[in-house]
């Protein structure tokens, strides 16, 4: 059983430190236990490792450190993605010569096709152009979305690319490039999550997540009935056995370490699978949730920074024109999306109100105080069933629907969709 416990808690211990690492710094865990070991891990512990260095070798080691540390996380290289790959081909070539002989031709067909399926869209996410922006189509993306004057202004420019920076794009330092509805970089998939491959991410989340739980529930079901035919008495739930007057757990866990290691390859993987797959599940369940919200992780950072300003005071809004005249050579007309902006919001570093009058502010009317998330609009949130066509059909165009869909999503996107849910991804 020693062996089983030390491959469990290694496995834990490597899941929780990649939940801490992902999830870390999200807005909605600031204050928690999580974000606080996320600043340990990434923040405290490596000052901690360049003071010891400053003292013992006058600081030769913390360059070479910071260098191999920065190549690993801000570098485009395929390490990751390669230990993805032999993670997920080991597993099956460990798995499968013990499995395949016990399985029904029905869970042969679903479990081939589970298998194949993060290969499949592996390939897409990490191979397909993420919405790469360039001169050629720099005049397309500028019409992709409308700017918010929230979270994204006309006329601001990218310093490395010297291109206008589209609405929800943002300039990615591993890729060297801009990147249109930039959602995050991937390590695991060594490209940007982006408006042309963001279906394909969640497609690789949604197949492994059910990989890991496909085979670590059909794992846990073959151990046990490998047992139940060696210990007749034995259960699946230690107050089950004996025909329901139960066992004591120390020889149900000694029947257990019996199972893993009569079937190890099989067992291995099944403990792997059966540890792993609430950390995809729960990362599956996070970037649903940033597309029930129409936002991005992106996105989502910068709703957080402007929590902040609202708590403080230094944050207002005011009404936007509907029929404003544009500068076509910043904000050309967009061609698809259903909704225009109705608010801007600006910050002050005083906190007091801006002027009525103040030409250089966009929008009219008097400004209002804005103290909290739930005062101010999200444009980018149509309804769900829209943002998730939004996502899975990257070019469709909203304004050619029907007539009547047309005049129906009028009505949703008139109905407020505030962005406190955003603060909560």
């Amino acid at each position: 059983m020693g062996v089983i416990a030390t491959v469990a808690t290694v496995v834990l211990a490597i899941s929780f430190m990649v939940f801490v690492t992902f999830f870390g710094r999200l807005p909605a865990l600031r204050g928690t236990p999580i974000s606080w070991l996320h600043k340990v891990i990434w923040v405290h512990f490596p000052n901690l490792l360049k003071s010891i260095d400053r003292r013992v070798t006058g600081g030769r080691i913390s360059p070479a450190c910071v260098r191999f540390g920065n190549y690993m996380m801000y570098d485009r290289h395929p390490s990751v993605l390669i230990f993805f790959l032999l993670l997920l081909s080991i597993g099956e070539i460990l798995y499968l010569p013990t499995a395949w002989p016990q399985l029904t031709p029905l869970v042969k067909l679903t479990g081939t096709v589970s298998i194949i399926l993060p290969y499949l869209f592996l390939y897409l996410a990490a191979f397909t152009d993420p919405g790469y922006i360039t001169p050629a189509n720099h005049p397309q993306e500028m019409s992709r979305y409308p700017y918010d004057f929230t979270l994204f202004h006309p006329g601001n420019e990218c310093h490395t690319c010297h291109l206008l920076k589209p609405a929800r794009s943002k300039h990615c330092s591993v890729c060297k490039r801009c990147i249109a509805k930039n959602d995050h970089h991937c390590i695991f998939i060594n490209n940007c999550v982006g408006a042309n491959n963001q279906h394909w991410f969640i497609l690789l989340l949604l197949s492994t997540a059910v990989l890991t739980a496909y085979g670590g529930i059909l794992g846990v079901y073959l151990m046990a009935k490998r047992m139940n035919f060696f210990f007749p008495y034995w259960a699946l739930l230690p107050w089950n056995a004996n025909k329901g007057e139960g066992m004591p757990l120390k020889d149900w866990l000694v029947i257990w370490s019996w199972g893993f290691q009569n079937q190890v390859g099989m067992g291995a993987v099944t403990l792997l699978a059966g540890l792993t797959s609430p950390l995809v599940w729960g990362l599956l369940g996070y970037h649903a949730w940033l597309v029930y919200c129409g936002t991005t992780t992106n996105e989502s950072m910068k709703w957080s920074d402007w929590s902040y300003e609202m708590r403080e005071g230094f944050a207002y809004k005011r009404k936007m024109h509907g029929q404003r005249q544009k500068d076509l050579k910043v904000e050309p007309a967009w061609t698809r999306w259903p909704a225009e902006t109705e608010q801007v919001l600006v910050r002050t570093e005083s906190g007091q109100c801006p002027a009525e009058d103040d030409q250089t502010l966009p929008g009219y009317g008097p400004w209002e105080a804005v103290w909290g998330l739930k005062d101010v609009e999200n444009l980018y949130d149509i309804g769900f069933g829209d943002n998730l066509v939004d996502v899975l059909v990257p070019g469709y165009n909203f304004r050619d629907e029907p007539s009547g869909k047309r005049q129906r999503g009028g009505l949703r996107q008139r109905k407020k969709r505030r962005a406190r849910r955003i603060y909560l991804a």
